[in-house]
C-alpha cells in the first residue's frame, strides 16, 4: 500500500461520513435554532423542550433519506473492495 492510496481512502472515509450525517446534522441544527428563537421570543426557557423536536427531526430525516445513504454506502464499500487487490 502507498502512502497516497492510504491518502486516499482516508479522505473518501471522511468525504462518506461528512456525506451521510450532513443531512442528519443540518436538519437537527435548523430545528434547535428555530426553537430556540420560539423560545426567546415566548420566554419559555425549558431544556426539554428542544430535544424531543430534534429528535424527531433527525429519525425523520433518517428514514427518509436511508435508501440514499445506503447507496452511497454501498459505493464506498464497492470502491474499497476495489482498492483491495492493490494492497
Amino acid at each position: 500500500m502507498t502512502e497516497q492510496l492510504a491518502i486516499e481512502i482516508v479522505r473518501e472515509t471522511l468525504v462518506t461520513a461528512l456525506i451521510i450525517a450532513g443531512p442528519m446534522l443540518l436538519s437537527g441544527l435548523i430545528v434547535g435554532v428555530l426553537i430556540s428563537l420560539l423560545q426567546s421570543v415566548t420566554q419559555v426557557q425549558e431544556l426539554t423542550l428542544t430535544f424531543i423536536p430534534k429528535i424527531l427531526t433527525v429519525v425523520t430525516v433518517l428514514i427518509l433519506l436511508s435508501p440514499w445513504m445506503l447507496g452511497i454506502m454501498f459505493k464506498f464499500v464497492h470502491m474499497i473492495y476495489g482498492y483491495i487487490g492493490q494492497v
